[in-house]
């Protein structure tokens, strides 16, 4: 079945404070030369038959209305992917 992905992340100008979690701890695991690091969320639907343009649509409409909050969040992606990508 093809699935649609949405990637939400934090607006550039809210704190990440999860994403700073995560910067300040690479260092201490041995990974440097990271300037940041901002966490987001993905969102993975799965179709039921073709993804059809009105399918895309509706799947864009369920990102901007109910899987991201659009004062805080943007989303960043919202495409079909073939069933062997991840």
């Amino acid at each position: 079945m093809p699935r649609i992905v949405v990637d939400v992340m934090p607006k550039p100008e809210i704190l990440d404070p999860q994403g700073k979690a995560i910067a300040g701890a690479l260092p201490r695991i041995g990974l440097t030369g990271f300037a940041g690091v901002r966490q987001g969320k993905r969102f993975e639907l799965t179709v039921d038959g073709d993804v059809t343009p009105e399918v895309l649509e509706q799947a864009r409409h369920a990102a901007t209305t109910l899987l991201s909050n659009p004062v805080i969040e943007d989303v960043t992606r919202v495409e079909v992917i073939e069933e062997d990508e991840q």
